[in-house]
């Protein structure tokens, strides 16, 4: 006759050891989609903004496009994140055809559990040419 007893509580003992490592991968999955997820808004911003500027030659219109592309980011993209420039790195204040634009967007993303840690710096850029 077998003891049944001697077996007693092993799936409890189980079951505890295995559940932090599933909470973690499904933490993990959660805060990877997340992230994933913002990183190509914050590119998808940064592409507008820069159509933006190509077509329009406005700054203040880019990065208005820029925070109109981005509505669900918390806090909001503010103008001192987004960085406008040219092919040669200087600050563009238009945009002559045949030139590069440049717009850059840093996003300081913060995780949502903080098991990871409190976040990281995203940066999401885009480059078109000018006059079209």
């Amino acid at each position: 006759m077998i003891d049944l007893r001697s077996e007693r509580g092993s799936a409890a003992v189980e079951f505890a050891l295995v559940v932090p490592i599933l909470i973690a991968l499904l933490l993990g999955i959660l805060e990877f989609g997340s992230a994933y997820s913002a990183q190509v808004s914050v590119t998808a911003a940064a592409r507008d903004g820069a159509r933006t500027m190509s077509v329009t030659a406005d700054p203040a219109a880019a990065r208005q496009s820029v925070r109109a592309s981005a509505p669900g980011f918390s806090p909001q993209i503010s103008s001192s994140q987004i960085a406008i420039t040219n092919s040669s790195g200087g600050v563009m204040s238009s945009c002559p055809p045949g030139q590069t634009v440049t717009v850059t967007i840093t996003y300081p993303y913060t995780y949502y559990t903080g098991f990871f840690g409190p976040g990281f710096s995203m940066t999401g850029k885009a480059a078109m040419r000018c006059g079209g």
